[in-house]
C-alpha cells in the first residue's frame, strides 16, 4: 500500500442535464476549475451506459466483461478525478439499476444523462496522477 495524508479544498455540486455526457462534463469541469485531485459521488439516472462488469478470470491484466445498457437506469456512484497524460481521467464505479435488473461495474464509454444528474465533488491538496501501467492494463494512481 502507498497512501498520503492531506486535506479537503473546495466543493463543487454540479447537474448534468438529460443527454449529457457525464464524462465529457466532469472533464470539462476538471479543466475549467484545475481540479487535479478529487474524489466524487453521483446520484441520479443514466438513459445509456458502458461499463466493466469483471473480469472473465482472475488473471493481471484482466480480460475485461462488458456489460450495457440504453433504456434509461437509475445510479449511485462514486469515483475520483486524477489526470493522465495531461487531461483529466474519471474513474467511476457505481450501481445501475431499472426494473429489470440491477448491475454494478466501472462505468468506462458511455454515460449519457437521464433527466439529470446530482454530482458532489471534493477536491483534495493530494499530488497525484494516474500512469498507465502495462503490467496491469491499467492506470493506478501514483503520488507525486
Amino acid at each position: 500500500m502507498d497512501y498520503r495524508k492531506g486535506s479537503i479544498g473546495r466543493i463543487f455540486i454540479a447537474r448534468v442535464d438529460h443527454g449529457e455526457d457525464l464524462f465529457a462534463e466532469l472533464s470539462s469541469l476538471a479543466l475549467k476549475e484545475e481540479i487535479v485531485s478529487a474524489f466524487f459521488i453521483v446520484l441520479g439516472g443514466l438513459e445509456k451506459a458502458e461499463f466493466v462488469t469483471g473480469p472473465k478470470e482472475s488473471v493481471v491484466p484482466p480480460v475485461e466483461i462488458w456489460s450495457a445498457f440504453g433504456d434509461g437506469h437509475q445510479i449511485v456512484g462514486a469515483g475520483n478525478i486524477f489526470w493522465e497524460n495531461g487531461t483529466p481521467k474519471i474513474h467511476l464505479h457505481g450501481v445501475t439499476g431499472s426494473t429489470k435488473e440491477i448491475t454494478m461495474g466501472c462505468i468506462r464509454k458511455t454515460a449519457r444523462t437521464f433527466m439529470y444528474l446530482d454530482v458532489f465533488i471534493i477536491e483534495t491538496d493530494i499530488l497525484a496522477k494516474r500512469v498507465f501501467d502495462k503490467n496491469l492494463g491499467a492506470s493506478p494512481i501514483r503520488f507525486q
